[in-house]
């Protein structure tokens, strides 16, 4: 270990980090350094994340050691772009050497800034670490670097300064995993290194030293943190590091990968005091967004790799990656697309065409993109749409025919908005004329230039008289699906302009069905209930459904002695499924209090079994929560209450059971297979809320 690594570390150890100079650059968009405390307030908060939020689009670059390979080793094509060292289960001792061969003598920070640029892009992340430890900035705290290559030059320095010169925010992407730091644990099966003398928590110092000389040298405006799902990353963990970044820097923002509390793949961040400013869906879209008020960024490559691949040439359509910047923008959420340079330095040229030709239409439509919010409708057949608020209290709505209707008409559904005088025009040429709007009941109906081809997308622009209003379907709110003696229902709208029709037995409301807008409903018996709006004399939105069922409690046992706490044993073996495990034979067994993972045999590869009663406080519809990595199951009697089973990450479902009070036989399966480790049960029952299920209710 390098001497300034050692004294760096023994500082941050004993001290906390040094503040960042008070000449740092900072763009001047973006928020001062200095202007948001820790501790902030709702404003603070959306003062620090405006400019993320008006970006909308951005450009991921995953480069390093792993673009010489280029997804093949010792001559054979194995995949595993980034993840090579670890997909190959390459050996640090093998894997460190490429170090010596990183020479990217075309690397060209500009041409990379302006392809992003033009490409409409607002902000770039670019990987600082990734997995396999090697960085792209000269760190004072390893020779793992860049400065230890032929090439020698400061990457993200260079990257930084073509940035600033061109108004692109610069964002770092760091990996907490570390496969090649001698103090990372855990080690890879096939990595031999002697760990007897590792230490995590002088690994996290050094992660932290280098997070220090990241924000004093380049200021990101975006810390991408990654690699939180092994088991010696905690959520404590997380949280120190988010406060920690947060105290360097009190304007960055940071993703919720920092901590443990991400939902796999989807990116929602968990209830749970999880830090992170923002959710980070992997490959896919949300169907319908993020809840209201949650920020969201999917990130997704253009072709099947994050790092290059000579071989990868399975690239995405230009349309397709268009329209998914769209539909993104469309549900309230940002669009980070990856590009993974070669071991050049070049862009792949797939790559940059289609960067081109979003740029193209970008040029064009930017305003419908940048700066806007969420659709206000649920669902539209031909396309998508976003909104921004005008300065007069109206709203602008961009909408994004992706296909044209055969009737030369775009319809949409249940605004109870009137258009402004000026009506609709085409973004592309507003000084064509504007387009015919008319109402249509709750619709309002554009009627679209002849022959109109809409090719990627075509966007209208239509302003409307104050916020938007549209008229779904309503709400049904009930406490729980199941209830003893009797539910109380009540329904709810968007807009006091539309009645609220609703039956009990199934059927399609009509007009003349029940008026749901009268108060509270008390229902008695099991029900399928269905309400609609209506809007002068028509039906408007969808239908919504709910099912409600009349129970008996569980019955509850007798039993004529019990104690306290639940028995647990532990069973070894790389298990799939709950089901695997249950004629295993166990390795060892005990009583907890709490249902926890103190118990584990070892960090992976094995399962946990708990047994006993739980005590119902008082009879009534109780609710449990089951969050789990990996698979898990909840049963109650005979009764499966939640079934959260098989190979996933974090991952949190919940089911309801009605309870008489006293004791019921309970039996909670969990198995872990390999990353991070989880197992939190929580429950919700007559007179209070979700919570941790005390020790006085585990019985055996």
């Amino acid at each position: 270990m390098p001497i300034a690594c050692s004294l760096l570390i023994h500082a941050l150890l004993s001290a906390g980090a040094v503040p960042p100079p008070e000449d740092s650059w900072w763009p001047s968009e973006l928020p001062s350094r200095v202007a948001t405390p820790l501790a902030e307030s709702p404003d603070q908060h959306d003062a620090r994340m405006a400019w993320w939020r008006e970006s909308r689009f951005g450009l991921f670059i995953h480069w390093g050691l792993y673009a010489i390979p280029g997804g093949y080793w010792e001559g054979r094509r194995t995949g595993g772009a980034e993840w090579i060292l670890n997909s190959v289960k390459i050996h640090p001792d093998d894997y460190m050497p490429l170090q010596q061969q990183f020479d990217p003598v075309d690397f060209d920070p500009m041409k990379w800034v302006m392809i992003a640029k033009n490409a409409g892009m607002k902000y770039i992340v670019i990987t600082s670490k990734h997995h396999d430890g090697f960085c792209l900035w000269p760190s004072e705290l390893t020779d793992f670097d860049v400065e230890g290559t032929p090439f020698g030059r400061d990457i993200l320095g260079e990257l930084a300064e073509a940035c600033r010169n061109e108004g692109i925010v610069l964002c770092l992407y760091h990996s907490i995993m570390d496969w090649t730091q001698p103090d990372y644990l855990p080690r890879r099966a096939w990595d031999d290194r002697p760990a007897d003398g590792a230490d995590y928590q002088r690994y996290v110092a050094y992660m932290k030293g280098q997070l220090q000389e990241l924000v004093d040298r380049y200021q990101p405006a975006v810390l991408w943190f990654d690699g939180e799902w092994e088991g010696t990353w905690t959520h404590e963990d997380g949280q120190a590091m988010y406060d920690f970044v947060r105290t360097i820097d009190p304007a960055v923002i940071v993703n919720n990968r920092v901590d443990t509390g991400r939902t796999g793949m989807a990116g929602l961040t968990r209830s749970g005091g999880y830090r992170g400013d923002f959710g980070t869906p992997e490959q896919e879209i949300p169907a319908t967004g993020m809840p209201f008020g949650v920020d969201w960024e999917t990130c997704m490559t253009m072709n099947r790799s994050w790092g290059y691949q000579s071989f990868d040439v399975a690239f995405k359509p230009t349309q397709e990656l268009l329209r998914k910047l769209v539909d993104i923008a469309s549900k309230g959420g940002n669009f980070l697309l990856n590009v993974g340079p070669d071991e050049r330095g070049r862009f792949p040229e797939e790559s940059i065409d289609r960067l081109a030709a979003i740029g193209d239409w970008m040029q064009v439509n930017n305003e419908s993109i940048h700066g806007t919010f969420a659709s206000c409708f649920t669902d539209l057949d031909w396309g998508r749409c976003t909104r921004r608020n005008l300065p007069d209290g109206n709203q602008r709505l961009y909408l994004h025919v992706f296909d044209s209707p055969a009737s030369d008409v775009i319809r949409l559904p249940g605004i109870l908005n009137d258009p402004v005088e000026r009506g609709a025009y085409l973004l592309a040429t507003p000084g064509a004329g504007p387009l015919a709007v008319e109402r249509a009941g709750a619709d309002l109906v554009i009627r679209l230039p002849e022959g109109m081809s809409p090719g990627i997308d075509t966007v209208l622009v239509l302003d409307i008289e104050g916020p938007a209003i549209v008229v779904e379907a309503p709400s049904i709110d009930v406490t729980e699906p199941i209830f003893l003696e009797s539910a109380t229902l009540n329904f709810s709208a968007v807009s006091d302009d539309v009645e609220i029709r609703y039956t009990l037995d199934g059927t399609t409301p009509e007009l003349g069905s029940a008026n749901g807008g009268i108060g509270p409903i008390e229902i008695r018996r099991s029900a399928t209930v269905m309400a609609r709006c209506f809007f002068e004399g028509s039906p408007v939105g969808s239908v919504a459904t709910a099912a409600l069922r009349r129970v008996e409690p569980l019955r509850a046992v007798q039993t004529l002695t019990s104690r306290p706490g639940l028995r647990w044993t532990t069973h070894l073996g790389a298990f799939e499924t709950v089901a695997d495990f249950a004629d295993i034979k166990p390795a060892t067994e005990g009583v907890a209090t709490s249902i926890d993972l103190s118990m584990q045999p070892r960090p992976e590869n094995f399962a946990v079994r708990f047994t006993g009663f739980l005590e119902a406080p008082q009879t009534g519809v109780y609710r449990f929560s089951l969050d789990s990595d990996d698979g898990s199951r909840l049963k109650i009697g005979d009764v499966v209450v939640v079934d959260n089973d098989g190979l996933h990450s974090a991952l949190e479902k919940s089911g309801v059971i009605a309870l008489e009070k006293g004791l019921h036989p309970f039996r909670l399966d969990y198995f872990e297979g390999t990353g991070q480790d989880d197992l939190i049960l929580k429950w919700s029952g007559p007179n209070f809320e979700l919570q941790p299920i005390p020790a006085e209710a585990l019985k055996r």
